[in-house]
């Protein structure tokens, strides 16, 4: 599993992002989703992310002289292990939490920026409520919430399914005592 500092980083975020649940995309279909990334910029991202085993190379071929890379997403090596996750300091969880924030933003900026978005007609959903849970309680839906998610990932692109981005992040009103 990856660092905090390897994948937590805003235009690594993007690019997993634009690969999760996709199929294997070239550097240059990658410019064509994340239009406002540098060339230089996402190729020393993407170098990075293989390195760092979280991006794998799925083909190459020649293409005018140059080799043309095909990557995708390990996704059991693009998730901060609980134990990671344990030794982030506060600092580490801003830093971690801004960067998911800002990168959630750009992605519904981008969305409302196309000219044909209707959030009501393609189901936009953001909310937010409380609940009073145990930890096991609290441990049960989160599972629950995985579950339906990940139970999902992977579906044929056909038959009218429309790619969606789903992000959840729980905070506690206070801190354990």
């Amino acid at each position: 599993m990856a660092t905090s500092d390897l994948l937590l980083h805003p235009v690594r975020m993007r690019i997993l992002q634009a690969l999760f649940d996709a199929d294997p995309l070239t550097t240059s279909q990658l410019r064509d989703r994340l239009p406002d990334i540098a060339p230089a910029t996402m190729y020393r991202h993407i170098a990075v992310l293989a390195e760092g085993g979280v991006l794998e190379v799925v083909e190459e071929k020649r293409v005018r002289g140059t080799v043309e890379r095909s990557y995708r997403v390990r996704k059991e090596e693009a998730v901060v292990d609980p134990a990671a996750r344990a030794a982030m300091t506060r600092e580490d969880h801003q830093r971690a939490f801004t960067t998911f924030a800002t990168s959630l933003m750009s992605d519904f900026d981008r969305y409302l920026a196309q000219e044909d978005a209707d959030p009501h007609l393609d189901g936009v959903v953001y909310r937010q409520a409380a609940v009073w849970l145990t930890e096991e309680e609290f441990a049960e839906m989160v599972e629950e919430i995985e579950h339906a998610v990940v139970s999902r990932i992977g579906r044929a692109t056909e038959d009218g399914r429309i790619r969606r981005v789903v992000s959840l992040v729980v905070v506690p009103d206070k801190p354990k005592k």
